[in-house]
């Protein structure tokens, strides 16, 4: 008879679970407080100051927001550490899907710190890394061919992994087609990929990336021939030496710029007609569009041969095709990821898949057409003209405000911070103010964020 694990026995404890039971309730219970935005308390002014100091001093430059949390917050508010409770829409660029202690996400947590490792990797990995694993699958391959799941530490690195596995399958092809204002991460290769010079002031061009345009809504049908032109133009140049077509369903950083179907199709067809490896790139959308996946949302699941997923589950994840298996030895690393993010990561998805978030009547979807709703109507009211082209998808929403310069946008964003709500910019001419609003908001939450952006907007006209 095989003797009992006790890894096993951790698990299933009773007593363990009551434990974090009680401590979850507990922190519930302190945090109840922090339900609305609060002004600095002016007795913790030089503390607060001090530590924002102490963080630039080490860094080599200070933070963006004077933003440093105390580990309190409730939904959509934190609580920083100069006593203030803001409403946080921006949500650490997108990793806290879920809002600031939501009770699901910290007991996950808690139950992955138990286990007997720090961070589990590739080589020694603990069951949270298998259920990983094959939770991804399961739900990739419902509407793709994806079929394996490499998880890695975050965005970056599973783009570079899905990179090695496109240009080991076409070796010695080596260009990389991606769009015009495209974010891809902060490597040096991914910084490549990436379409923005500011990213990469004093890096080195290594000329293995070509750009065909992003949709542009007022050119319609005709934007879509544009960009399949190019891109046919580009094969047409190097063939054989192209690798890959990398693609975020929605433009992140690059204006939160939506696209439809119809764009795509044209592009993955002639992808798989020339036999070039078609790359999701879901590091922002995955989990936010009102389906778990943007392909899902568009669907295009059928032509995608890697996907690339991060952020909302606390870790990151190369999905790939039987056709894109790697080699051994191709991809690996030391880490894949701490104990309790990946237990975290995984309540956070049985969260989204099962709590009444996605389809067109579930609950992403009902925030997205409030929270936008709102924008449009103070355009159309108080700051009339003053808020324009709000859209995205799902959770992901961006309007330009003012007059789109980035130093407007730029001071739009502190006079946000300091009436209350956090948020961030996204594109370039225009700059636009971008939200990554949390799975948790209710209607009650949109309206005090409604007030904040139009005292803000009022403020800075």
């Amino acid at each position: 008879m095989s003797s009992k694990l006790v890894g096993h026995e951790i698990a299933a404890s009773t007593r363990i679970h009551s434990l974090i039971n009680d401590l979850v309730q507990e922190v519930a219970r302190l945090e109840q407080p922090i339900a609305e935005i609060r002004e600095p308390d002016p007795a913790r002014a030089d503390h607060a100051k001090s530590a924002l100091a102490e963080i630039g001093k080490y860094r080599g430059r200070p933070l963006v927001y004077p933003y440093l949390g105390t580990g309190a917050g409730h939904g959509p508010y934190v609580e920083l550490e100069d006593g203030s409770v803001k409403m946080d829409l921006i949500n650490g660029i997108g990793v806290h899907i879920l809002g600031h202690s939501h009770p699901k996400v910290i007991a996950a947590s808690v139950r992955g710190a138990l286990s007997d490792v720090v961070m589990q990797g590739n080589l020694e990995p603990n069951h949270e890394y298998s259920l990983m694993g094959k939770r991804l699958v399961e739900v990739a391959s419902k509407n793709s061919r994806l079929k394996y799941a490499w998880i890695a530490t975050c965005g970056t690195m599973a783009n570079e992994n899905a990179l090695k596995m496109a240009r080991q399958k076409h070796s010695p092809a080596r260009f990389v087609v991606a769009m015009k204002n495209a974010f891809a991460g902060r490597s040096t290769m991914m910084a490549e990929v990436t379409d923005n010079p500011a990213y990469k002031q004093g890096l080195p061009e290594y000329n293995e990336v070509l750009r065909i345009p992003w949709y542009d809504a007022s050119e319609g049908a005709r934007s879509t021939e544009r960009t399949l032109a190019l891109f046919k133009e580009h094969v047409a140049k190097h063939e054989k030496n192209i690798s890959c077509l990398v693609f975020e369903p929605m433009l992140g950083e690059g204006g939160y710029r939506s696209a439809p179907r119809d764009f795509f199709v044209p592009l993955l067809e002639f992808c798989k007609e020339k036999k070039i490896a078609v790359w999701a790139d879901e590091v922002q959308t995955f989990m936010r569009t009102g389906e778990l996946f943007a392909f899902e949302t568009l669907g295009i699941g059928s032509y995608i041969d890697i996907c690339t997923v991060a952020k909302t589950l606390q870790c990151g994840a190369t999905l790939y095709t039987e056709e894109y298996n790697p080699q051994p030895g191709l991809v690996a690393g030391t880490f894949a990821g701490g104990s309790a993010p990946l237990a975290a990561g995984l309540a956070i998805l049985e969260e989204m898949v099962n709590g009444g978030y996605m389809g067109p009547n579930g609950k992403i979807q009902s925030i997205h057409k409030d929270f936008v709703g709102m924008l449009n109507r103070l355009n159309e009211t108080t700051c009339k003209g003053l808020l324009r082209e709000a859209g995205g998808m799902g959770l992901m929403i961006a309007v330009t405000p003012l007059d789109g310069g980035k130093d407007t946008v730029t001071q739009l964003l502190h006079t946000l911070f300091k009436n209350g709500v956090i948020a961030f910019s996204c594109g370039r001419d225009p700059y636009r103010l971008r939200f990554l609003v949390p799975a948790v908001m209710t209607s009650k939450d949109i309206a005090v964020a409604e007030k904040v952006i139009e005292k803000s907007i009022l403020e800075m006209a």
